[in-house]
Protein backbone atom coordinates (compact mmCIF):
# COMPACT_ATOMS: atom_id res chain seq x y z
CA UNK A 1 0.00 0.00 0.00
CA UNK A 2 1.77 3.34 -0.69
CA UNK A 3 1.48 6.56 0.99
CA UNK A 4 -0.88 8.35 -1.36
CA UNK A 5 -3.68 5.25 -0.80
CA UNK A 6 -3.16 5.32 2.85
CA UNK A 7 -3.62 9.05 2.99
CA UNK A 8 -7.02 8.43 0.84
CA UNK A 9 -8.03 5.76 3.69
CA UNK A 10 -7.73 8.13 6.13
CA UNK A 11 -9.48 11.15 4.97
CA UNK A 12 -12.33 8.81 3.87
CA UNK A 13 -12.40 7.31 7.49
CA UNK A 14 -12.32 11.29 8.38
CA UNK A 15 -15.48 11.65 6.54
CA UNK A 16 -17.24 8.85 7.26
CA UNK A 17 -16.89 9.83 11.29
CA UNK A 18 -17.78 12.83 10.52
CA UNK A 19 -20.90 11.74 8.81
CA UNK A 20 -21.67 9.33 11.60
CA UNK A 21 -22.06 12.21 14.17
CA UNK A 22 -23.61 13.81 11.72
CA UNK A 23 -26.39 11.15 11.45
CA UNK A 24 -26.31 10.88 14.69
CA UNK A 25 -27.96 14.20 15.32
CA UNK A 26 -30.79 13.76 12.33
CA UNK A 27 -33.92 13.41 13.21
CA UNK A 28 -37.06 11.54 11.38
CA UNK A 29 -40.78 10.97 12.23
CA UNK A 30 -42.73 7.93 11.44
CA UNK A 31 -46.32 7.46 12.39
CA UNK A 32 -49.43 5.60 12.13
CA UNK A 33 -52.80 5.14 12.57
CA UNK A 34 -53.21 8.79 11.45
CA UNK A 35 -51.04 10.66 13.76
CA UNK A 36 -52.27 8.43 16.72
CA UNK A 37 -48.07 6.99 17.64
CA UNK A 38 -45.82 8.40 16.54
CA UNK A 39 -41.99 7.43 16.61
CA UNK A 40 -39.01 9.55 16.43
CA UNK A 41 -35.40 8.18 15.23
CA UNK A 42 -32.13 9.37 14.63
CA UNK A 43 -30.13 8.71 11.33
CA UNK A 44 -28.35 5.94 12.62
CA UNK A 45 -31.90 4.10 13.20
CA UNK A 46 -31.68 4.46 17.39
CA UNK A 47 -35.41 5.41 18.49
CA UNK A 48 -35.44 8.53 20.26
CA UNK A 49 -39.12 8.43 21.41
CA UNK A 50 -42.03 7.01 21.32
CA UNK A 51 -46.17 8.92 21.26
CA UNK A 52 -48.58 7.19 22.13
CA UNK A 53 -52.56 8.95 22.08
CA UNK A 54 -54.66 7.97 24.59
CA UNK A 55 -57.19 7.75 22.33
CA UNK A 56 -55.94 4.33 20.78
CA UNK A 57 -54.81 2.43 24.04
CA UNK A 58 -57.74 0.00 24.73
CA UNK A 59 -56.83 -2.85 26.94
CA UNK A 60 -59.23 -4.90 24.77
CA UNK A 61 -57.30 -3.91 21.52
CA UNK A 62 -53.71 -4.44 22.55
CA UNK A 63 -53.04 -6.12 19.11
CA UNK A 64 -54.15 -2.86 17.41
CA UNK A 65 -52.10 -1.02 19.04
CA UNK A 66 -49.23 -3.27 18.27
CA UNK A 67 -49.40 -3.17 14.91
CA UNK A 68 -49.91 0.50 14.81
CA UNK A 69 -46.50 0.72 17.10
CA UNK A 70 -44.73 -1.55 14.35
CA UNK A 71 -45.64 0.48 11.57
CA UNK A 72 -44.77 3.67 12.60
CA UNK A 73 -41.24 1.67 13.81
CA UNK A 74 -40.88 0.38 10.03
CA UNK A 75 -41.60 4.42 8.96
CA UNK A 76 -39.47 5.80 11.07
CA UNK A 77 -36.70 3.60 9.64
CA UNK A 78 -36.99 4.04 6.25
CA UNK A 79 -37.08 7.35 6.45
CA UNK A 80 -33.42 6.88 8.26
CA UNK A 81 -31.88 4.57 5.68
CA UNK A 82 -33.26 6.75 3.05
CA UNK A 83 -31.52 10.13 4.58
CA UNK A 84 -28.81 8.04 5.67
CA UNK A 85 -28.34 6.31 2.77
CA UNK A 86 -28.20 9.91 0.22
CA UNK A 87 -25.77 11.38 3.05
CA UNK A 88 -23.34 8.78 2.42
CA UNK A 89 -23.52 8.30 -1.33
CA UNK A 90 -21.58 11.59 -1.59
CA UNK A 91 -19.10 10.32 0.60
CA UNK A 92 -18.38 6.86 -0.65
CA UNK A 93 -18.87 7.75 -4.42
CA UNK A 94 -22.02 5.35 -4.67
CA UNK A 95 -19.79 2.38 -3.53
CA UNK A 96 -21.65 -0.14 -1.56
CA UNK A 97 -19.68 -0.47 2.40
CA UNK A 98 -21.88 -3.18 4.69
CA UNK A 99 -22.95 -1.48 7.25
CA UNK A 100 -22.76 1.97 5.97
CA UNK A 101 -24.75 1.96 3.29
Amino acid sequence: MNLDMLKKAQELKSKLDKAQKELNKLVVEGEAGKGSVKVTMNGQQKIISIKISPDVINPNKAGDLEKLILKAIGEATNKSQKVAAQQLKGITGGLKIPGLT
